[in-house]
């Protein structure tokens, strides 16, 4: 497989388009801010364990899903292009950004460990209120979230998923922002869960053909070297 470029991307796409929304909901579901206090700051003192493998596992899983945006672009090289394109882009800094907040997390636990929850909480969103951290890391990552919908949109006009797969990232992640932190946030991330889900079985059942055929028309300059042999 690591040899045929086209296969390589349909099994990687595919598989990511499963495995990233899946741990962002196993990640919620352990954490135990999710249960109880969703202030950090006190949920890391009620259980360090879990606390920290929800924040690798969120930070595995905002990144895979900006790898798998970049391959969920391919889906947009006939049609949709700009726009496709545009929200790929912005997909894919925005969820590398999501992942640079959780460094927060051990700050949070270290202040928890030291201040009550009140001065814990007041002392972190003074740090993290900095204009930078607002408008460097926060922002462009939500920015980003929304974007996701959007692309898959574009994917949708492009023919590749049915209009309902959109529609549930949409309500999934850009619904659940007013939401609090709650176990009703599990049954928002659940969504995407089903649809990108979809979308990633729907890429590893196409064949290596069917994922060609939305490569342009231009053999030996848009088409991996690979896949323009096999057709010559």
């Amino acid at each position: 497989m690591l040899r045929n470029t086209t296969r390589f991307r349909r099994v990687a796409t595919g598989t990511l388009l499963i495995v990233a929304p899946l741990l962002q909901l196993v990640a919620v579901i352990v954490d135990p801010g999710t249960w109880g206090d969703d202030r950090e700051a006190v949920s890391y003192g009620d259980n360090p364990a879990l606390a920290q493998l929800q924040s690798v596992l969120y930070h595995w899983s905002w990144l895979l899903m900006a790898v798998a945006a970049v391959g969920v672009l391919h889906f947009v090289r006939r049609r949709a292009v700009a726009f496709g394109h545009i929200t790929g882009v912005v997909t894919v800094l925005g969820y590398m950004n999501l992942s640079s907040l959780l460094m927060t997390d051990p700050v949070e636990w270290w202040l928890g460990q030291r201040y009550p929850p009140e001065q814990a909480q007041r002392m972190l969103d003074e740090i993290t209120g900095l204009p930078h951290s607002t408008f460097g890391f926060m922002l462009p990552g939500m920015i980003g979230i929304a974007a996701l919908p959007l692309l898959l949109t574009a994917v949708w006009r492009a023919g590749a998923v049915h209009w309902w797969v959109p529609a549930a990232v949409a309500v999934g992640y850009v619904v659940s922002f007013p939401v609090p932190y709650s176990p009703l946030t599990i049954l928002f991330w659940a969504l995407p869960v089903v649809a990108l889900g979809a979308f990633g079985v729907k890429v590893l059942r196409m064949g290596d053909g069917a994922w060609a055929a939305y490569y342009p028309a231009a053999p030996g300059l848009t088409t991996p070297d690979s896949y323009a042999k096999t057709t010559a």
